[in-house]
C-alpha cells in the first residue's frame, strides 16, 4: 500500500491526486486532525508526530511513504528516511520544481504556515536549483485552522488571504508556490486576490507524477504495493468539517475512520 500523511485534512488533497494517477495501487491515509495545526508547533515536536505517523502508516500495511505535509517535510523528512527502511516522498522538492520552471521574471511567493516558512527550506531549495531567482516567503498561521473548520468561502477568509498575500502582490511575484497542502482548498481565493497572471503552484498533481514514474522504474515494489487491498481513510480526530471536506476534495463521501486507539 502507499501510505500518505498530513497533519489534517489537506494531504487528501494528495491523496486524491495519487488516486487519479495510480488508480490500482491501495492507498492508505492518515490526518492528524487531533494535533492540527502543526505549523506552530517546535520542530522537536513535529518530527515526534511524523515519526508515529509514519510507523501508524507502517503497521496499516504501508511500503511507500508520502509526507504530505509541508510543516513535516520541511523539519522531518530527512529523519523519516533514515529512521524507516522505505522509500519516502515529499511535496516540496516537485513544488520547487515547478515554480522554478514557470517563473518568467525569477520572482516567487511562497506562502506555508510558521513551521515551514521558518525553515527557509523553500528559500534554499529554489535558490540552489535556480540562484538568480528572488523569493518572497509569507508565513500565514490562519488558513489551516480556516480549513479544518471549512471555511473555505467565508468572509473573514477572503480578508485574511488579501491580507497575507498584499506584501508578495507588491513584490510583483509572477509565481506562487501554496507551501501546505490545505492551501489549494482555497486556491480560487488565494488566485482572486494574488491577480489572475500569477502562476499558482500546487505540488499534488507533480508528487502524484514523480511517484509514478519511481514506481515504472521499480517493478519489485510495485509488486508489493499491490498487495494491499482498498483504500483506507484514517484521521486522529473524526469531525463533521473533516468529513465535508473529505467528500468535497474526493467528489464522494469517504468512511473517516479513527486512528486514536492505533498511535
Amino acid at each position: 500500500m502507499i501510505g500518505v500523511f498530513d497533519s489534517g485534512v489537506g494531504g487528501m488533497t494528495v491523496a486524491r491526486a495519487i488516486e487519479e494517477a495510480l488508480p490500482s495501487y491501495p492507498l492508505v491515509y492518515f490526518g492528524d486532525t487531533a494535533r492540527a495545526p502543526y505549523g506552530p508547533k517546535s520542530p522537536e515536536k513535529i518530527s515526534e508526530y511524523s515519526r508515529q505517523n509514519t510507523r501508524f502508516l507502517l503497521d496499516q500495511g504501508a511500503r511507500l511513504v508520502v509526507i504530505a505535509c509541508n510543516s513535516a517535510a520541511s523539519v522531518a523528512s530527512d529523519l523519516i528516511r533514515q529512521e524507516f527502511d522505505v522509500p519516502v516522498f515529499e511535496v516540496i522538492t516537485p513544488a520547487v520544481q515547478q515554480a522554478v520552471e514557470a517563473t518568467r521574471n525569477g520572482r516567487i511567493g511562497v506562502i506555508g504556515t510558521r513551521a515551514t516558512i521558518r525553515s527557509r527550506i523553500y528559500e534554499k531549495m529554489i535558490s540552489a536549483a535556480a540562484p538568480l531567482a528572488k523569493v518572497e516567503s509569507t508565513a500565514c498561521p490562519l488558513l489551516v485552522p480556516f480549513v479544518e473548520e471549512g471555511w473555505l468561502d467565508r468572509r473573514e477568509t477572503k480578508m485574511v488571504v488579501r491580507r497575507y498575500l498584499h506584501p508578495l502582490k507588491m513584490k510583483q511575484v509572477d509565481t506562487l508556490v501554496l507551501g501546505c497542502t490545505h492551501y489549494p482548498l482555497l486556491r480560487s481565493i488565494v488566485q482572486a486576490r494574488i491577480g489572475k497572471k500569477v502562476r499558482v503552484i500546487d505540488s499534488a498533481a507533480a508528487v502524484a507524477d514523480e511517484l509514478r514514474m519511481f514506481l515504472e522504474k521499480n517493478p519489485n515494489l510495485r509488486s508489493e504495493l499491490l498487495a494491499g487491498t482498498g483504500n483506507r481513510y484514517y484521521v486522529s480526530d473524526v469531525t463533521d468539517a473533516a468529513r465535508k471536506i473529505a467528500a468535497k476534495i474526493f467528489g464522494r463521501q469517504i468512511n473517516l475512520e479513527l486512528a486514536n486507539g492505533n498511535l
